[in-house]
This record gives structure tokens, sequence and C-alpha cells, in this order.
């Protein structure tokens, strides 16, 4: 189902666009992907919609068949990309799992805001975007996800979010699409 509506309490959910990631390997190009996360970005906020920006600093704990990070992160590798521009009155999460709301308060301060619904976008499509989609959703959120503004370094995974995930946890769209439901609404 293509985007259709959004609520008039919504707000923006960037995951993971931070130093350490965006110089990955990733299956579609990284400054797409920031440029169109940039134009929501810009869109919210000329409206005073909330924007949350998501940093990872860690892992959930628990063992994993794939080896994890065991090493400290560098200097500066959680820092936000600085085309984000972030302002003081984004809210910042940094999360130590592969979702914005297991780990953090992100639920309360969006119900605290009245946000009813959240737009996601960036990487990776298959892990911190999915994870974040399905938290919201069980947290009773509506959930629309601007499919051009998301990537990751498996195909297969992003494929199989978009195409069979996403369908049942909200809506899908473009940035442009969101962008025009936006520009419809009073500011």
């Amino acid at each position: 189902m293509a985007v259709t509506t959004l609520d008039a309490n919504s707000a923006l959910i960037i995951v993971d666009l931070q130093k350490g990631i965006v110089g990955s390997s990733f299956i579609h190009p990284i400054d797409g992907i920031v440029s169109r996360s940039r134009a929501l970005l810009d869109a919210f906020r000329e409206r005073g919609l909330p924007v949350v920006l998501v940093n990872v600093a860690g892992a959930a704990p628990g063992r994993t068949e794939r080896q994890r990070r065991s090493e400290p992160y560098p200097a500066g590798w959680t820092d936000f990309i600085p085309e984000l521009d972030q302002q003081p009155g984004d809210i910042v999460v940094t999360k130590r799992s592969w979702g914005a709301f297991a780990t953090t308060d992100l639920e309360n301060r969006l119900k605290a805001l009245g946000v009813t619904q959240v737009v996601v976008t960036s990487v990776a499509t298959g892990t911190g975007v999915e994870s974040t989609a399905r938290q919201a959703y069980e947290h009773g959120f509506n959930v629309t996800l601007a499919l051009d503004a998301m990537t990751d370094a498996r195909a297969e995974a992003h494929d199989y979010s978009i195409k069979n995930v996403f369908p049942k946890l909200g809506e899908t769209g473009t940035a442009q699409d969101i962008i025009d439901l936006l520009a419809t609404r009073s500011v």
C-alpha cells in the first residue's frame, strides 16, 4: 500500500546515519540516502514536527552465532554526519540494540509529545530500520517507511523487508511522497 496520509502529530526517525556507519558498503549509494533523509528532515523541521536522530553505540547482550565487535568504537564513530545538521530541538537517542525503542525511552518521549505516527528512514533496512519500525508498530504508532531513503549492505535483507515485512507494519512511499503529503498540511 502506498502512503496515504500523515497524522497531525508525526515524527521523523533517522536511524544510524553516523560517521562510523556511512562509510560502509551499501547496495545503494549512501549520498542519495543521506540527501533524501535530509529532505525529509528539512520538511519535518520546517513544520515544527519532531525529528529523532538515532545512533548506535553497542549491541544487545546475549550469545550469537556471529561474532560481534569486542573492541571499543573509535572516537567519533557515533557522531551524526554533518549533513543532518543536528539541532538543539532534535530528539537524540543512542541505542544498544537494533531498534530505537528497545533500550531507550523513545516511546515515552514521543508519546509525551502526542506523536501518533512515525516516518522511518536510513540504515540498515533489514536491521535498524526494520527493528525500529516493528517496535514502533508494537507500541501503537502508525508507521510510514520512506523506501528510497534507506539501504542495507545485503540486497536480500533490503528486498525482504520492503516486500514482506513493511507492508505488514504500515505504509510505504518515497521521500517525495511523504514531503508532498506534508506540504498539503498547514504549518
